[in-house]
């Protein structure tokens, strides 16, 4: 199944106030294992952004103005994410902004349906304690030390190994692959060993058989070597 796993950055809380988006960025996950593929962009708000917004994720008003606008890399966005389920952490918070600007130009809204909220799944796992990103990758032992400042790919990115370790999906993959390892002997799900191309030199002399021989002679009657010798 096919996943996307997305984030933004933005000029500050309210699009209803006016604030915009300055950053998407989005990771690809099939069958719940990232694939490398990843959507990011930074994007103009035509607007000043606030030095509250700047101190969280690093982007000016300057560095912004010369990035395309949400009109011009809608079309790109829309087809990564495709009918994807959207994996967001506090998803209200992003898809309220995305929805904004598709409004804006006259798109139809994402459908709150897709989404699959990260904050949600980690209250009813882990009630009682702090939920955000960073307490997630302490929780999961993810390397978050890149994360100096917030970043919409980047925080995408570490969004996608939590919600591995957050649905058990790691530990579900770490089982099947030692499944995999198995050789059942004897039943139906025997695995097939793997073959040299080129057998082995035998090790034991016909000097080795004929003394095993001899000694399985003084073992009396019906040694159970005898079930093992060969014509």
């Amino acid at each position: 199944m096919r996943e996307i796993v997305l984030d933004t950055e933005t000029t500050g809380l309210d699009p209803l106030r006016g604030d915009r988006l300055v950053e998407i960025g989005c990771v690809e996950i099939f069958n719940r294992m990232p694939t490398g593929q990843t959507f990011h962009r930074h994007i103009n708000p035509e607007r000043d952004v606030p030095a509250e917004a700047f101190a969280v994720h690093g982007l000016s008003t300057q560095f912004l103005a010369s990035k395309p606008l949400f009109a011009e890399v809608v079309d790109e966005f829309l087809d990564f994410i495709a009918d994807a389920p959207l994996v967001i952490h506090n998803a209200s918070f992003d898809i309220s902004f995305i929805n904004a600007e598709l409004d804006r130009i006259k798109r139809p809204a994402i459908l709150r349906e897709r989404l699959v909220d990260t904050l949600l799944l980690a209250r009813r796992k882990h009630p009682g304690v702090s939920n955000r990103l960073d307490d997630l990758c302490s929780r999961y032992a993810i390397d978050n030390s890149r994360r100096t400042k917030h970043g919409a790919l980047l925080d995408a990115e570490l969004l996608a190994e939590v919600y591995i370790d957050l649905i058990g999906a790691r530990q579900s993959q770490l089982i099947l692959a030692a499944e995999s390892r198995e050789i059942r002997i004897g039943g139906s799900g025997e695995m097939p060993r793997r073959q040299r191309l080129v057998p082995l030199a035998p090790r034991i002399t016909e000097e080795d058989r004929d003394a095993h021989r001899a000694f399985i002679a003084t073992l009396g009657d019906k040694p159970v070597w005898n079930e093992f010798l060969t014509a």
